[in-house]
């Protein structure tokens, strides 16, 4: 199923296809660049953590454009049969709102086992939780966390990458 295109899009900016893919670290971090979805990553092993995410998670969708270029990624941790988390869902500035998003959350859910099976979780900051509302996703009260790691707030910009 790997590099197998699970769908295409028609946006105003061309036609987009999202693949299951594994990126490299370099690539993702371009991506991040391109994004505001960087700004979940703490800067303490910025790189180092960079490349275990991308070279372990079990769910790696990516969006690329006509011209080959990544536009969209969405990684989700998921046991294949109950719940899928998705800890990563990105666009590139210039292709927001073009249904992008939505296309990849829900061929995540269908990657991990389906709408009759799985249920979605996603740690979503303030901006997100109106499309995540909007794709049918509600706030739950029943998540917690265990956050005792060294974690320095920054911004991914062009300076990160190698």
């Amino acid at each position: 199923m790997d590099n197998e295109a699970l769908t295409t899009l028609s946006t105003k900016k061309g036609t987009v296809t999202i693949v299951r893919r594994k990126i490299t670290a370099e690539a993702y971090i371009e991506f991040l660049t391109r994004t505001d979805l960087g700004a979940q990553y703490p800067k303490e092993r910025f790189h180092e953590r960079i490349g275990k995410l991308v070279a372990n998670v079990p769910i790696s969708l990516l969006a690329i454009n006509e011209s080959g270029t990544v536009v969209g990624v969405c990684f989700g941790l998921t046991d294949f049969a109950y719940w899928l988390m998705v800890t990563d869902l990105g666009i590139d500035r210039e292709y927001e709102k073009n249904g992008i998003g939505s296309a990849m959350l829900k061929v995540s859910r269908e990657v991990a086992g389906g709408e009759k099976d799985i249920i979605v979780f996603i740690n979503a900051n303030d901006d997100a939780i109106p499309f995540y509302e909007k794709s049918g996703l509600s706030k739950a009260e029943s998540m917690m966390e265990l956050a005792d790691v060294e974690w320095t707030d920054f911004v991914v910009t062009k300076d990160c990458l190698r």
